[in-house]
Parts: structure tokens; sequence; C-alpha cells
């Protein structure tokens, strides 16, 4: 469907941004401005305590100083609602009072086509669930009490029995005025092959409604009573308005819990997620009778960023572990993982939950997996290489592997640790690899080898570690306040920057300082993107003051004057000293001692300031920056003659 040229801007001006986003988020008084539009609240895309999240009503546009995510009113609505763009328009339209463009004629038709449908199905589960409260099937209200599902958590969940009739559900259909072409397009019912009447396609089951992104009922579950029938759990067909490799159960609401910073679990089948979601674990889906799909992944990553597989410790637990690996391995993206939480004996979450617990499941969701460490246990456990060929093959299976990956950062730091690993397992001789027993962890006290962000980290290389982050704090808060850029442009520019992508982000910061907030991000996330991540990302960067207080300008200015002049105090004081400690030959003279004694004073006096200093620094920042720009002006490290 087509929308007519100027509807789209019609229905922005219509609706403020403010009013859409704040269903979903609770405003910063303290920070939101909403004279001017200005709001801030926590981030409704990732989980996080502080307001990092910006909404400027005037623009029409959001962004997130931590996630950053970006977008108008209907970005907002298809990204939170899970919807496509038309159904995002259509709930805008009808936020704004605007009626939708007419449809054309065959669009319509399928459209209505899957409302009939959908209302056919809303009213068998209300039907299945008037059945189940019949004094009929106390057999299965004694299942449901016995699995620990009380009254109001089968109301909640909207749980009904299918009594074992051939056309209990279709006469009470019909009897609503439901034509029997639509019961049988719904998947409720079928026709029989010899061309007699339709009959119910769930009898004798208990039955969970399957409802979609939006809360509608597509499809349904069954779960057998009879311990004899021929599927165990029973699945409707796939329709017009069912796909099951392309929905989730309990997709809705974990969305919204995982939108309030709940982790997202992903189980194997509905009892599963229901026991989850009663003991706490609100965002908790399940595929559909199927292994996992390309959809369904990318649908979970679209809820969250780095879903929790949690299987059954058994066998097949393991190689449902195993396929979702090869399933995910070509579309990971940076900020996109997996872990995966295996149960130990053979166990399933429900029974874990009643047997241990909801203390038990946090521990083994606590102690998930990365995706690279299973990928590794596939490829070596039980396995023994004690030869140059057997080597060789795992290295040719590995190689493989990492050739999948599509992302060729996330492919480098997969081949990190994957060398890691084959060097922890070839220095023990070729020794054969234990077959993994989940819950197995290492011993306590046994040295690790260092990880890779280990290895890269300032204290491994040998940088000065305070006046790295320093710089870190003066780009994070320019970045941050770009309106102080020109300000502190002379100091910037002569800055002598050591860290890793500093000096590319100093030039975007120069070049663009004219930019505000969301179009600087925008820019310096095409520009330098990692380089961008990396620093903001750093604990000591998130706690400096400019970057909690992103409303406080004057917050910034004070503080950038003082991180400033400390580096400068002390980059001059640390090359003073290694220039008097190579002027040594032998004992030093007086001369030297003295220039050392002052360029300890002067270091000292950036770390320590004090009253005697300069007046009553404690409480005046400014005074502490003067303070310290003058030590540097005077270079009172050196000698006077």
């Amino acid at each position: 469907m087509s929308l007519p040229s100027g509807f789209l801007d019609e229905l922005r001006t219509r609706v403020s941004l403010s009013s859409v986003v704040g269903r979903k988020v609770t405003w910063d008084i303290r920070k939101s401005n909403q004279g001017k539009g200005d709001m801030w609240a926590p981030c409704p895309f990732h989980q996080e305590k502080s307001a990092s999240f910006h909404v400027d009503d005037r623009k029409g546009y959001y962004y997130c100083f931590g996630c950053h995510a970006k977008g108008d009113a209907l970005t907002f609505i298809k990204e939170t609602e899970n919807l496509g763009f038309m159904e995002a328009v259509e709930v805008l339209a009808r936020e704004a009072g605007m009626p939708m463009p007419e449809r054309d004629a065959r669009a319509a038709q399928v459209a209505d086509r899957r409302s009939q449908l959908i209302g056919v199905m809303e009213e068998a589960a209300k039907w299945f669930r008037l059945q189940l409260k019949t004094s009929a099937p106390a057999d299965a209200r004694a299942y449901l009490a016995k699995r620990g599902l009380s009254a109001a958590a089968q109301d909640r969940w909207e749980i009904g029995f299918a009594p074992d009739q051939r056309q209990g559900l279709f006469l009470a259909l019909t009897q609503k005025g439901f034509a029997a072409d639509l019961i049988v397009a719904s998947g409720v019912c079928a026709k029989p092959d010899d061309g007699g009447p339709p009959y119910d396609r769930f009898r004798g089951r208990i039955i969970f409604p399957i409802r979609d992104g939006r809360g509608r009922a597509i499809s349904l579950g069954g779960r057998a009573m009879d311990p004899n029938a021929r599927a165990k759990y029973l699945n409707g067909p796939e329709t017009e308005i069912f796909d099951k490799g392309r929905n989730l159960f309990n997709h809705a609401p974990a969305r919204e819990a995982a939108g309030k910073g709940k982790p997202l679990i992903v189980a194997e089948g509905y009892m599963d997620v229901i026991a989850l979601c009663e003991a706490g674990f609100t965002a908790a889906v399940a595929p559909l009778g199927t292994a996992v799909t390309e959809d369904q992944l990318r649908l979970m990553w679209r809820i969250h960023d780095e879903p929790i597989i949690a299987l059954d410790g058994d066998t097949a637990g393991i190689r449902a572990a195993l396929r979702v690996i090869d399933l995910a391995l070509p579309l990971l993206e940076a900020g996109k993982a997996l872990r995966f939480a295996v149960l130990p004996g053979g166990m399933d979450p429900d029974d874990l939950i009643k047997a241990q617990g909801a203390a038990a499941m946090q521990a083994v969701l606590d102690a998930a997996q990365p995706m690279v460490t299973l990928l590794w246990r596939r490829e070596t456990d039980g396995r023994v290489f004690d030869s140059p060929e057997r080597k060789a093959a795992l290295d040719k299976t590995l190689r493989a592997h990492l050739k999948r990956i599509a992302d060729p950062s996330i492919r480098t730091h997969y081949g990190e640790d994957i060398k890691r690993l084959r060097m922890d397992l070839f220095g023990q001789g070729g020794a054969r690899v234990p077959a993994f027993r989940p819950g197995r962890f290492v011993p306590k006290g046994t040295p690790l080898p260092a990880s890779a962000s280990a290895r890269q980290s300032l204290l491994a290389q040998g940088q000065p570690v305070e006046e790295v982050l320093r710089e870190a704090v003066i780009l994070a808060s320019l970045i941050t306040h770009p309106a102080l850029i020109h300000r502190f442009e002379t100091a910037l520019e002569r800055l002598d920057l050591t860290g890793e992508g500093h000096n590319s982000l100093r030039q975007i910061l120069l070049a663009n300082a004219d930019e505000d907030a969301g179009n600087l991000h925008d820019i310096l996330a095409r520009a330098a993107g990692d380089a961008l991540d990396t620093l903001m990302r750093r604990p000591h960067v998130q706690i400096a003051p400019p970057i909690r207080n992103r409303a406080d300008p004057e917050l910034a200015t004070l503080c950038l004057a003082e991180e400033m002049a400390k580096l400068d105090a002390h980059r001059a004081a640390r090359r003073e000293t290694e220039d008097a400690v190579h002027d040594l030959t032998g004992l030093a003279d007086e001369g030297l001692t003295w220039r050392l004694t002052k360029a300890a004073e002067a270091r000292h006096r950036a770390d320590h300031p004090s009253r005697d200093d300069a007046g009553d620094m404690g409480e005046d920042r400014t005074a502490l920056s003067n303070h310290l720009q003058n030590l540097i002006d005077g270079k009172v490290w050196e000698k006077k003659r």
C-alpha cells in the first residue's frame, strides 16, 4: 500500500514524539525541560539506570547515548511494538485521529480476511477456556495443579481444554455465525479427505493460545491427556495468519519484560516458558514445535541483544544447542550474541524450578556460556589430538566455522578466543579431552590464561594509564557537550593524544564543532564507530561528572578545564622526571634533586589540591584549574637561575 504525498509529514506533525515515547519510559524530571521539548529518560531499548535516552520534541527524533538507538515516532513504535512499517503508521494514525488512506481493493480484502481468521481464533480460545471450567475435565485440572499452576495462573495464560468430541468446537463456532470454510482456514478444524463435515483438530488436549507480537490469537497448541496419543504436543497448522517459523510463544509479554531489563530466556516448550514466567523470569519465549529458525533468531535479537538459550541438559538439549550455533554463526553482528545455559542432570527449567527453586535457575543463567565456548566443545569434547594430522583436521574444521562469520570484527575475536583455547589444549600434550558435562566448573584457584581484553588493556600495553583515561574523559565530555568544543578548541588541538583511536575522534570533533549532539554522534558512529564505542564504554568515562550530568554544561566546563590542566601537569612532571633520570650519571647532583622534588610537588598538587595551594580549591573548581595552569605556564619543575 502506498501513502499519499505529505501524509507522513502531517502524521508526525500531529503527534508529539514525547507522548509516544512517554508510554514506555519514565522521564527524568531533573534533566528534562518539558517547555523546550527536551526530555531525558532511561533507554527502553537496553538495560540501564541512568537517563541517557534523549527525546527532542522540536526536531522529532530520539537518540540514546548508550546503545545509539535513534529514530522518529514511527521508528519507535516499530521497534518497541515489533510492528511492520504500515502497522506502525496505522497505530500512529489512530493516535493522531487521522483516517488511513483508502487501500486498494486487493489489500483491503486480504486485511479483512486476516481479521476474520483472527476473530475465529479468539472465539475458539474463549470456548476452550470455558470448557476447562466445566465438570468434565477434572483430570486436566488435576494435571495443571500437579504442575504447579493455580487457577489464577491458568487465567493469566488463558489455558483451556478441548473435550474429546468430534465437532464440539465446530458447532459452537457455526452457532456464532462463522462460515465453515473460514473455520477450517483458521486451522482449529480440519476437513476430512472423504468430503464429510469438518471436525475439531484438537480433542482431549489442554490448550495454550499462541499470540503474535501484537497480542492477537493466531494459533493454538495442545498437550494430549492420553499417554498413548500419537503426538504429546500438537500445534495448529500453518495458515494465512500463522507461520510457526516466524513466531514465538509468549512473544509480546517477553518483549515488554525485556524492555524493562529482564534477560530474554529461550526455552523449549510452553510449560517451560510458563514455569519461568511464574518464577519471575518474565522475558521467556519458546519456538513453536520446530527447531529455532533464522526468522525466530532475528526476532529474538529484536527483543534483546543477547538471548540466553536455556536447554535441557540431556543429549537432545545439547544437540539443539549445536544446531542453533550453526544457524547463528553467519548472522552474528556486533552487539548481537547468544549465550547458552545448559541445565544439570537432564532437567528442564520447569523441573529445576520445582525441585530447587528460582535461585537455582538464576545460578544456571548466571553461568551461561558464550557461543564460542560451545563451538569449541563441539569440535573437541571426547576426542584425542595426539598427532599432527588430528590437530590439522581440527584446525581445518575451525577455520571453516570462522569463515561462516560475515562480520570481520567478530570473526577476528572468535579467532583470538579459539587460538587461546587451542594453545591451552595442545599444551596438555594431546591428552584426551573429557566429554562435556553440564555444570562442570574449573577448580577454584586454577590459574587461567589472560583474556583477549586483558592482553589489550592499557597496563599490558605499557601505556600511562592515568593519562590515557584523562584523554578519554576529555573527548567523551566534548562528545556529550559539543557546544563546548569551540571554547576548548585551542587546547584540544595542542593535546598530545596517545590513546588508541583518540586522534581520529579529535579530528572529527574539530571538523564538526557546529553540529548538535545527535548529528555529531551519527557522524562519529559512521566515521569512527569502533573507537567511539571503546571510548564510551570505559567505566572511568561512564562515571565522569560531565557524562552522568548531560544537562549541566557549567559542570562540564569546569571538569574539562580541570582535566586538561591535570593532564598537562602530569605529563610535564613525567617528562621532567624521565629527562632527569636520563641525565643521572652516578649520584644525583643538587640541581637534579631539586628538579625531581619540584616535579613531584607539581604532580602532588595536581592530585591533591588543598586550600593552601589556591585559596579554597576544595570548593572552587575554577581556582583549581587556574592554579594548575599557572604551574604549567610557570614551569615550576624547572630550577630558576
